[in-house]
């Protein structure tokens, strides 16, 4: 458990970097390399210590230690001058590993402020290596305030969902794990914890050997396409005890190198937005499309072995989209075997960063052939409310669903029949989803209806309310901002259960309000009447 003196450290190292260094990624960045600087120095100390000899700053790097570094009889410039000159030899320092060097390598301070670099020196200094049991969760903290990781449809998954998908999916010691866009590493590391909860009778981890945990390291993998985020996700594992960390600056979709390697369990909430233009893949993928989101989840189906086992997180289009190339998919997904279950989250899970409404694709190849059907589970409420503050609340259906996914699990491996709860929790035969040949993955769609005794009379929607239809725009008539001859128009994109999400909004001329009916108004219902009934809005 993360105390608060170390929380309150983090958010002070945050704080003195915020002028200098304003977004939180490149705050992580400076955070990061200092840390690593400061317990290479605590490890060499250690090893003095215990009768051996320093391995890091040693010869010409001895003058870089952190001790030296933090020498009282340096002034402020002066220790500025030698931290930077320590981090710039850092990667040629024939004595580090190849992850520290490869930690270090381009680092610099991207400030020239002694004061502020002091300050910043002296929070770091508060860390100790000795406290290792805790650097992993720290970390954590840290990477939890960077939120978003890109501008490239990519969000921080909550942990709760991760650890949610990974006790769904049960990665076991046997596993070979990857995470084809693993950005911070949060999957792998959550999947190694499972995996010595799981493998506990009374310490953690007490019923594996040490060649299982020595495989557990090898048997663990990562791709981003990022080098920062590579650099940082190395950290984590490291700081969670994976020595020599298998992540690498890959593009998975582009890339051939790493095609033919396969793996028992994949795990990944890849990134949804396309690049303009489209993203290039190469020819190998058996479905073509150029969105990212098909093409990662493709790829995933690809790189499974004959029994593995997947969790995916995927915008709705995946789910039900009508275009060649999700419906090819969503085929696949059930036609070869891969889908055991679909499982919907509510929208708003990656507020305040986006309020896209998401679903978890549950793959196990060894359910699906047992099985003639798939399971389809709802989250309405995961443990935190739908704002931009997401804060706690007692309501929590995950839980439920874990428990709802084993006992189908286990009645599915044991040939009984399976129970489903009454409430969100429905089973769908595959011969169902293939009638149509659209094999749409809405569970609500098949769910069949019961009369129900109301006492508010039943009544046509027109008859009650007056239905007004949007404006019609084209993409090329959108505006880049808004201005004062604008309007700002609500799609279903905006429309989220948690309300009207400004920065979605899209802007046009006002020329094209030509009835000022079509101005929403306190009251007004917005209802999708072409998209999933997830995207519907109140304003």
């Amino acid at each position: 458990m993360l105390d608060q003196e170390t929380k309150k450290r983090i958010d002070n190292a945050c704080n003195i970097l915020v002028g200098k260094v304003p977004t939180p990624l490149a705050q992580v960045e400076q955070i990061t390399l200092a840390l690593i600087y400061k317990f290479m120095n605590d490890m060499d100390r250690r090893a003095e210590a215990m009768g051996g000899k320093a391995s890091y700053f040693v010869g010409d790097q001895e003058k870089y230690s952190w001790d030296n570094l933090m020498d009282t009889r340096l002034g402020g410039r002066e220790r500025a001058d030698l931290y930077e000159e320590g981090l710039a030899g850092l990667s040629l320092n024939a004595s580090l590993p190849d992850l520290f060097r490869n930690i270090f390598k381009e680092a610099s301070v991207p400030y020239k402020d002694p004061r502020t670099l002091n300050l910043f020196l002296q929070e770091i200094n508060g860390f100790s290596y000795e406290d290792s049991e805790n650097l992993g969760d720290a970390y954590e903290y840290l990477l939890g305030k960077t939120g978003s990781q890109g501008e490239a449809g990519q969000f921080r998954t909550p942990r709760h969902i991760i650890d949610f998908i990974v006790q769904v999916v049960d990665p076991g010691k046997h596993d070979t794990i990857l995470d084809p866009a693993c950005g911070t590493a949060g999957f792998l590391i959550s999947a190694i914890k499972h995996i010595y909860k799981t493998n506990t009778r009374e310490i953690e981890g007490d019923m594996l050997s040490t060649r299982e945990i020595m495989g557990l390291s090898n048997n663990v993998f990562g791709y981003d396409i990022t080098p920062d985020m590579v650099r940082i996700s190395r950290v984590n594992m490291f700081l969670h005890n994976i020595n020599q960390p298998h992540i690498y600056e890959y593009d998975t979709l582009s890339s051939l190198e790493k095609w033919d390697d396969n793996f028992s369990c994949i795990l990944a909430n890849p990134p949804f937005m396309t690049p303009k233009g489209g993203v290039v893949p190469h020819n190998r993928f058996s479905i073509k499309s150029s969105r990212s989101e098909v093409l990662f989840v493709d790829y995933m189906l690809e790189h499974l072995t004959v029994d593995g086992k997947a969790g995916i997180i995927v915008p709705e289009g995946i789910i039900f989209k009508s275009d060649k190339a999700c419906k090819q998919l969503r085929k696949k997904l059930v036609e070869e075997n891969y889908l055991a279950g679909v499982i919907s989250l509510p929208a708003g899970v990656f507020n305040p960063y986006s309020g896209v409404k998401t679903s978890i694709l549950w793959i196990d190849r060894t359910l699906a052939k047992k099985a003639n059907k798939i399971i389809f589970l709802k989250i309405d409420a995961d443990g935190f409310d739908l704002g931009a503050q997401r804060r706690p609340i007692e309501a929590n259906d995950l839980p439920a669903a874990i428990a709802s996914a084993k006992a189908y699990k286990s009645a599915i491996l044991s040939g009984s029949e399976y129970q489903a709860p009454a409430k969100d929790v429905i089973l769908v035969e595959k011969a169902k989803l293939a009638e149509s040949g659209e094999y749409n993955l809405s569970g609500e769609r098949y769910q069949l209806t019961k009369a129900r005794h109301n006492k508010y009379q039943i009544a046509r929607l027109g008859d009650v309310v007056e239905v007004i239809r949007g404006i019609t725009f084209s993409k090329s008539d959108q505006l880049e901002n808004s201005c004062a001859d604008s309007l700002p128009v609500v799609t279903t994109k905006a429309a989220q259960e948690s309300g009207i999400v400004e920065k979605d909004l899209y802007h046009i001329p006002n020329s094209f309000l030509k009835d000022d009916g079509k101005l929403l108004k306190p009251g007004d219902i917005l209802i999708s009447t072409a998209n999933s009934l997830n995207l519907l809005g109140r304003c």
